[in-house]
């Protein structure tokens, strides 16, 4: 029979194993800012998707008594101002743990001074330019520069792509200057010819003039960067339109040029265009077959993954990673410090890690032809750079 101290001291006892379990529980707050109406609300939806997927996937890997919460922002496209007070209200208002998303460089680059004031950790999940984490040492990256990628590739593009003469197009803001600029040095360096460039309006742009000086120079290949999605697709149809395959110029770039979730919007135009890119949803390392068959699961067959769910999906890795070598607790420098040297060697693209000196990432380039497979068109990675790192800061030291 129980006393009635015994009852007293077991409701006691239970009562102080609730009050320290709730103790102890703690909310992570993420702050997600991306675009999620607008022309170009795909992409947002793409690193959300990413995100999503990888907490339903690895939630139980959080310590004991620590949940997430996103509290997602819309800054409704290329948009800085906008980006900013999102940021701002995300930071003093709700008191945010973490920020993450960022697709628009301009965008990331007005957040990230605020990022550097408040001590928040910020990753970036797509936002590629060069000079981000030198603007806060609490930004790191998960994505990719253009640099990265579109150095080698004109080294590639020269010495084993058969080109001689190219034409560079690109989108009129930081990351298509960045790739002409990146993708020219490489070219030129390795003896190739620019013949010209051009740099197209970011905001409802008409491609066809545009590429019809590209057709009149005649070059060998036009190299084209334009943001991904919806404006990818218009101008692989302007290319189309002109008819500038039968006239003997191929298309090159970036992988924004030719995502996988715009494949199946694009005909059969894009087959042979080689692109340089970090994933594949076609690549057959089984972290990314996993990852397809995860994302199937949740979200279908209608809009495959890309490259940008693969950055949402990352960022999250990076994020569980920070709060469980802080035990829950993520203060910042310790965050910082935790995603100093970083390694997931299970990413659906390869290998990857953070870059302990710049913060940014080091993965596998991949260079990739647009083939069909199974009635489909995918990017089937060729060649491997392995474990590249972005040259443009190793050509552009910090100044002290």
């Amino acid at each position: 029979m129980t006393s009635r101290f015994g009852v007293v001291t077991l409701a006691a006892a239970i009562a102080a194993a609730l009050a320290a379990a709730s103790a102890s529980a703690e909310t992570i707050k993420v702050g997600v800012i991306l675009t999620y109406s607008g022309p170009a609300a795909s992409l947002g939806d793409q690193i959300d998707k990413g995100m999503s997927l990888y907490i339903k996937e690895h939630g139980h890997d959080l310590p004991q008594g620590v949940s997430l919460e996103l509290i997602r922002r819309d800054d409704t496209g290329l948009n800085p101002a906008t980006a900013k007070r999102l940021a701002q209200e995300l930071i003093t208002r709700d008191h945010v743990n973490f920020l993450a998303g960022l697709i628009w460089s301009p965008n990331a680059l007005a957040i990230a001074p605020l990022s550097a004031e408040a001590k928040v950790p910020t990753i970036s999940s797509n936002a590629a330019a060069v000079n981000l984490t030198r603007l806060s040492p609490y930004v790191a990256r998960v994505s990719f520069t253009l640099w990265q990628e579109c150095l080698p590739f004109g080294k590639w593009a020269a010495t084993k792509g058969g080109f001689k003469k190219v034409y560079i197009a690109v989108s009129d803001f930081a990351p298509g200057h960045e790739a002409a600029d990146a993708f020219s040095k490489g070219f030129k360096d390795a003896g190739g010819e620019i013949v010209d460039s051009v740099a197209i309006p970011v905001k409802d742009p008409d491609f066809v003039p545009y590429l019809q000086r590209v057709k009149d120079a005649k070059p060998d290949a036009v190299f084209v960067f334009v943001p991904s999605g919806k404006q990818a697709t218009a101008l692989m149809k302007a290319y189309s339109d002109l008819n500038m395959k039968a006239a003997g110029i191929k298309i090159i770039g970036s992988q924004d040029m030719v995502p996988d979730e715009e494949l199946p919007n694009m005909g059969d135009e894009p087959l042979g265009v080689i692109t340089v890119g970090t994933y594949s949803n076609a690549a057959t390392r089984p972290a990314n077959k996993a990852y397809v068959a995860a994302w199937k699961r949740e979200y279908g067959d209608k809009t495959p993954p890309g490259f940008m769910s693969v950055g949402g999906w990352d960022a999250m890795a990076a994020i569980f990673s920070a709060i469980k070598a802080t035990g829950g607790h993520p203060d910042p420098d310790k965050v910082m410090a935790a995603l100093a040297g970083w390694k997931n060697p299970d990413s659906p693209r390869g290998e990857i890690m953070i870059d302990p000196e710049t913060r940014d990432i080091v993965q596998h380039i991949y260079i990739r032809r647009v083939e069909k497979v199974g009635g489909h068109l995918a990017n089937i990675e060729f060649e491997t750079l392995p474990m590249t790192k972005d040259p443009w800061k190793e050509l552009n030291p910090p100044k002290n």
